[in-house]
């Protein structure tokens, strides 16, 4: 089944919809020959700072730390690296240099991006266009900070079901909102398979990603009853 933006997946579907036994790093370079996979999450107690911009169509993604090689080794205290030691470029590196060959003339590097909303519980965002980075300081060490946008080159829209015109990203505080007043389950036949956040008015019409009220959880069926009724 193709997954498409704001489609509710487990841990096990996430990485059944990549192919993997497991996803254990947050960014994956080229995990898939068409695009890489990142792993985002704006809640409380998340491990880096990633968040939405307000123009509602771009995310700011941290780099990743260091492994931790000792139990009382702390990674929060060390500049994220951009290579290994032995000189090789760490997942922070590839992601740095695919910003420099768009810089330089290339396409984009595509990413496709899962959101954690609750435990257990994850959100397809979309794919994205990885256009900047930059350096910052943060705690007195430096820290990558990633730049992307919802992408719209030509034949996107196709590939992940949605008109970009028509949807902006919905936080993840209306997502936990809506999941925990909607039970978990559609909002129209109560089955809890196949869910996804759904906008009640499309963007295009005037409806907003900025309120609970707009937005609801309906299963794969009667989402794409809807989709089938908008003009």
């Amino acid at each position: 089944m193709k997954k498409i933006q704001n489609d509710i997946l487990s841990y096990r579907e996430m990485c059944e919809a990549e192919n993997t036994q497991t996803l254990q790093r947050g960014m994956n370079f080229r995990m898939n020959p068409a695009y890489s996979v990142i792993l985002m999450s704006q809640r409380s107690n998340a491990p880096y700072k990633d968040r939405i911009d307000e123009d509602g169509m771009t995310i700011e993604y941290e780099g990743h730390d260091t492994t931790k090689k000792s139990y009382d080794h702390n990674p929060k205290t060390e500049d994220q690296p951009k290579r290994l030691p032995s000189g090789r470029l760490t997942q922070n590196g590839m992601f740095v240099k695919a910003v420099e060959e768009f810089k330089g003339g290339e396409d984009p590097e595509l990413i496709k991006v899962y959101e954690k909303v609750l435990p257990g519980i994850w959100s397809l965002k979309g794919f994205f266009d990885l256009v900047d980075y930059k350096i910052l300081r943060d705690d007195q060490r430096s820290v990558f900070r990633y730049v992307l946008r919802l992408s719209n080159r030509e034949g996107m829209s196709k590939t992940i079901s949605v008109n970009i015109e028509h949807t902006r990203l919905i936080s993840s505080e209306i997502k936990k909102i809506v999941w925990k007043r909607d039970q978990g389950k559609c909002v129209i036949c109560g089955s809890n398979k196949n869910l996804h956040f759904d906008h009640d008015l499309p963007f295009a019409k005037g409806g907003t990603s900025l309120s609970a009220k707009n937005v609801r959880l309906l299963c794969m069926t009667h989402n794409l009853q809807k989709s089938d009724k908008i003009e």
